[in-house]
């Protein structure tokens, strides 16, 4: 029996349809255009914080970042070192997440999301260029933030709009679209992170802007293969201007009160590029990291990826004789494995020699564990979001999809603000209990709405009708 058979709702495609790996070309596109921007992006992630810490912060030089101390002043209460570049940080990478909402709406009301896009990847590349000038430190930052909030969602609304809402492979897609991220993470710490750390930091920013003009190149060259943009389509216009229903409206709220309940789960992943990275530079036994503490990241993303390959193989083996979980169901699954990977790190510091060195013995324990918890949560949570947003607004409900994101890493901001003054295995039992109430809230949301939250816009008008 073919897919088809088993499945009525499935569509269909043309052979076209299914040139990239049994999905369309443009998801190729899609794919190694996000690659790119996600290169220059954890590039500058995998840096920052080590360069504020090691460089930029030391006295005599941050005296010559036009506005830091001004912002050091009276946005960070006078906070300096590790604290201060842990602030700054946290501040960047929530604002990173809080942008793409803005972008949306551009993107639905006025520019479209093609035009939105292309001046986000300038702005990005404008941005790592500007980091290789001290004093433009912060309007650097700034023109990342503008760049990214361009960027980010109007991509993966491009990604959802491949497919008609009865296909199978929505969910599949957003996994290979991940798979494109984590590849770049694995190489970004090794190319930009050693640039960085042993060349010249300018020259790991740098080349996070060579990388990202590239994206944009093949982002240009593979528009053909992107479906064409509903605001250009006269035909279509009339449905675009028709108000959000009843039903439309329903699935929104569902949405946005599942927001903060990601941005709390996602507390121990997002802590990875802050004070774990310090953490680990200042004590676990690097040698076969070639004593390179950005070289944690590439862990992380080799460790993820496999992870998501993995899983993506397990569910499909799964489904061959068995329903596969709903959404939310591989949400929860995806939350134990969290709490595995925040109790790996508590270990980890519990058992630390005195005056002696971590073996990464106990952090590979949580990058497994944190891995899986990922697959189970990001890309799936990310096609949730696309399945079930009103067609009006779908840029602008993945933008604020990535308000979650932008919860969590202003809470990131303060809790690694704490990895200095708290007991280390208290810090991580922090992380543990973010990933526990991440669990309870989707099983709550599995018992209360999980049957709503599986139907479309169309169906909830139906429901209420």
């Amino acid at each position: 029996m073919s897919v088809a058979e088993a499945a009525p709702d499935y569509e269909i495609g043309t052979h076209d349809d299914r040139a990239f790996l049994g999905h369309p070309k443009g998801l190729g596109y899609l794919g190694f255009t996000e690659g790119c921007e996600r290169f220059s992006y954890y590039s500058m992630q995998t840096l920052l914080v080590l360069y504020m810490v090691n460089y930029l912060l030391k006295p005599g030089r941050m005296e010559h970042v036009v506005g830091l101390q001004w912002m050091q002043a009276h946005v960070y209460h006078g906070i300096g070192g590790q604290p201060l570049a842990s602030a700054i940080f946290g501040t960047y990478t929530a604002l990173v997440y809080l942008t793409p909402i803005f972008g949306g709406i551009i993107a639905d009301k006025w520019l479209g999301r093609n035009k939105t896009l292309i001046v986000g990847g300038v702005l990005m590349a404008i941005g790592h260029f500007l980091m290789a000038i001290q004093p433009a430190f912060l309007l650097a930052l700034l023109a990342l933030l503008l760049g990214v909030g361009a960027f980010k969602g109007n991509i993966a609304t491009q990604v959802g709009a491949l497919y008609g809402p009865n296909d199978l492979r929505r969910a599949m897609a957003f996994q290979i679209f991940y798979i494109f991220i984590n590849v770049s993470v694995i190489v970004a710490p090794l190319v930009s992170g050693t640039l960085g750390q042993k060349v010249g930091w300018h020259y790991g920013f740098g080349c996070a802007g060579v990388v990202m003009v590239i994206g944009l190149l093949i982002y240009l060259y593979g528009r053909r293969y992107l479906p064409l943009e509903e605001l250009a389509a006269p035909s279509d216009e009339p449905k675009l201007r028709e108000p959000l229903s009843r039903g439309d409206w329903m699935c929104v709220i569902y949405l946005i009160i599942l927001i903060p309940v990601l941005a709390v789960s996602l507390l121990t992943n997002q802590e990875i590029f802050n004070a774990y990275l310090t953490w680990g530079d200042q004590h676990f036994d690097l040698t076969l990291l070639n004593n390179t503490s950005s070289w944690l990241i590439t862990v992380d993303a080799t460790v993820s990826f496999a992870m998501l390959v993995a899983v993506a193989a397990f569910w499909k083996w799964w489904s061959i004789n068995h329903r596969e979980p709903d959404e939310i169901s591989k949400m929860i699954i995806g939350s134990v494995f969290t709490i595995a990977g925040g109790l790996a790190l508590f270990m980890a510091a519990l058992t630390q020699p005195a005056g002696g060195k971590i073996s990464l013995a106990w952090p590979m324990v949580f990058e497994v564990c944190n891995s899986i918890g990922f697959a189970h949560v990001l890309p799936i949570s990310l096609a949730l979001f696309s399945k079930i947003s009103p067609k009006q607004i779908t840029s602008t409900v993945i933008g604020l999809y990535y308000l979650s994101f932008f919860i969590a890493n202003a809470v990131v901001g303060y809790v690694g603000g704490l990895y200095s003054s708290l007991p280390t295995t208290t810090f991580w039992l922090i992380h543990v209990a973010s990933a526990a109430f991440g669990l309870v809230a989707f099983v709550i949301f599995k018992i209360a709405i999980g049957k709503r939250m599986q139907s479309t816009p169309e169906d909830q008008a139906a429901a209420l009708s």
